[in-house]
This record gives structure tokens, C-alpha cells and sequence, in this order.
């Protein structure tokens, strides 16, 4: 048996054995919980910090599944909204499918850079807070938490400055309309592809080029076969955590309380664990590989970028109509007050 088959027929057991208990998921006593990344990224140290607030303080255990073991990201969205998964931490890169309006965190340079700015950001939004629950309600999902995961970092074959320099490069770039937008705008050719795929197709060129945070290219090895790191300054890749609508409004009200607490908590912890967590990524980086390269943009260079932006905001309104730019107008009034 070949390693692929391997994989895949331990997915669908995997799935088979969750499938077993979705009828009683609301009514169970261990909750099941997937994610996107591998052990000890930042969506796993938020399902563990959640995890332990939970066992803490309740008699509920919690499983946790990491990326690969159920699929991809969209496999384990569907088996949350089937009622087979109760939790499910996705980012609106893949989320955007489904709910256009999170691609707002796509349209680039919207986001501030500096980290206490994206943190009040995201304690204090309205956008955030008030408007995107609905939005995920509709899709039969309840929004328990939004958070930073780290800025946004190009990975390229060779390094470039301008926009210019990125014409007919092959970008990949997550199954989201509007961030393909962006790197047309950008210069570059966006081509979709699910995480599996993507350090492959770097290794063999069929890609030239990805946008990862620091810590996601050090630890899925990205700088191995994309060696040259451009900071651009365009945004921080946003991920979320929600329970399925269903199990979470059959839950007690004391369990409800329990969630909203742990969601709370593991939210704190983790803007811990992502303060530094950059630097030191690059810092393993750089120690790992004489070849890599860090293309830090100045002011000038990052304006030649930024003037593309208008466009991708312009898209990002023909895609979501009326809806998509009140919640711009919100986002944009959040951010007015958070870095002024």
C-alpha cells in the first residue's frame, strides 16, 4: 500500500468512526474538534488552551484532530455542518466560499500591521463581534471566536520589489475568489490549491510563489522550495473558531457559558503564544538555511502594491453587494478607532 492510499483510507475511517456518534453529538460527553495546522501551530495551541478550560471545568473531554487526519480544510467543514464534528477552526481564506463577506480580511492593506493594533482590533471590533456571528449563523455555524494568527509573509523563487517583478509568477493562493483578485492585482497569476499540494508543487516549479505567516512557512518547511521571503506588510492571515448551530444551541446553559469561557481563554492564551512568535520563526529559518533570503518592503516599494488595492476592495463589493459594504464601513470605523 502506497503512503497516499495509506493516508487516505485512514481519513475515511477516521470519518466513519465520527459519523458513529453524529447523531448524539449534542447529548455527548466528548466533543470533537478539527483544525487546519499541525501540532503546536497557533490553531492547535488555541484547540488545546480550549481543551483545557474545558476538561478544567467540566467533566466534557475534548478530541482534538489536526490537519490531515479528517481531510482538508473543507472536509472538515462539511463534517461540522453535517453535525459529525462540534467544533471546527477554519480561516475565511476557505471560509470565504461559503460566507463571501469574511474575505473582507483578503483585500490588502485594510489590516494594520503592528500586532497591539490587530489585537484591539479583534477584542473590540464591532465588525467582528457583532456582524460576522450573523453572517456564520446563516450557514448554520455559531462564530465562538475570531483571532490573529501572523502577517502575511510572500515566499517567491527569487526576491523582488515591485509588482512588476511578479508578472507571469504562479502564486498560490487558498480556494478564495477575492485573494486571487489580490494577486492579480499584484501582478502575479493566482492559482488555487488545497495545503496538501502546495509544497510539491513548489519543489517541482509548477508554483513560483505562496503567503503564508512566518511561523506557517517555517513549519511546514515552505523556505525548503520557496527560499526567498518578502515582507509586504498587505495583512495578517485571520482564522475562526465556531461550534456547529445545532449542537451548541442544545447545549445547557451552563455548557454554553463553559464554551463562551474557554473560547475566551484560549483566546488570551494564544495572543501570548503569537507575541515573538514571528521573530523566532524566522530566526529557525534563517538558521536552517544559508539560501534564504529577507526582502523587508520600505515605504516606497510597499506604495506601489497598495495602489492596487482600490481595485480588490472594488471586487470585494460587486461580490457581496449592499451587505459586504456596510460591513467594510464597520471594519473600517473599528480600525479608525483602534490605530488613531
Amino acid at each position: 500500500m502506497d503512503m497516499q492510499k495509506g493516508f487516505k483510507l485512514k481519513q475515511l475511517a477516521g470519518v466513519s468512526a465520527l459519523a458513529l456518534f453524529a447523531c448524539g453529538a449534542a447529548q455527548a460527553d466528548t466533543w470533537r474538534y478539527a483544525h487546519e495546522e499541525y501540532e503546536g501551530d497557533v490553531q492547535d495551541v488555541f484547540a488545546h488552551k480550549f481543551k483545557e478550560y474545558i476538561e478544567d471545568n467540566s467533566a466534557h473531554q475534548l478530541q482534538i484532530y489536526r490537519f490531515g487526519e479528517l481531510g482538508e480544510s473543507d472536509d472538515i467543514m462539511e463534517q461540522t455542518q453535517a453535525g459529525i464534528l462540534n467544533f471546527v477552526n477554519q480561516s475565511p481564506g476557505f471560509t470565504g466560499a461559503l460566507i463571501p463577506e469574511a474575505q473582507i480580511f483578503f483585500i490588502p492593506y485594510l489590516m494594520p500591521t503592528d500586532m497591539k493594533d490587530v489585537v484591539s482590533f479583534f477584542r473590540e471590533s464591532d465588525a467582528i463581534n457583532e456582524k460576522f456571528p450573523k453572517l456564520y449563523a446563516e450557514k448554520g455555524l455559531k462564530l465562538l471566536k475570531m483571532y490573529p494568527e501572523g502577517e502575511f509573509v510572500v515566499t517567491l523563487d527569487e526576491p523582488i520589489t515591485t509588482p512588476e517583478e511578479l508578472k507571469n509568477k504562479k502564486v498560490r493562493v487558498m480556494t478564495n475568489p477575492l485573494l486571487s483578485e489580490t494577486y492579480s492585482a499584484f501582478g502575479a497569476t493566482p492559482t488555487p490549491l488545497p495545503w496538501g499540494e502546495v509544497y510539491g508543487a513548489l519543489q517541482t516549479n509548477m508554483i513560483q510563489g505562496q503567503e503564508n505567516p512566518i511561523f506557517w512557512i517555517e513549519s511546514g518547511g515552505l523556505y525548503e522550495v520557496s527560499p526567498n521571503l518578502i515582507f509586504t506588510g498587505h495583512g495578517w492571515f485571520t482564522t475562526a473558531m465556531m461550534a456547529n448551530q445545532d449542537f451548541y444551541n442544545g447545549l445547557s446553559d451552563q455548557d454554553k457559558q463553559l464554551v463562551q469561557k474557554a473560547s475566551d481563554y484560549a483566546f488570551e492564551q494564544t495572543i501570548e503564544h503569537i507575541d515573538g512568535l514571528a521573530e523566532r520563526a524566522l530566526e529557525k529559518i534563517t538558521s536552517s538555511s544559508d539560501e534564504v533570503t529577507v526582502t523587508r518592503l520600505n515605504e516606497e516599494q510597499i506604495a506601489a502594491f497598495r495602489a492596487r488595492a482600490p481595485q480588490v476592495e472594488a471586487k470585494f463589493i460587486e461580490m457581496t453587494g449592499e451587505r459586504g459594504q456596510e460591513l467594510l464601513n464597520t471594519f473600517k470605523e473599528d480600525l479608525e478607532k483602534v490605530t488613531n
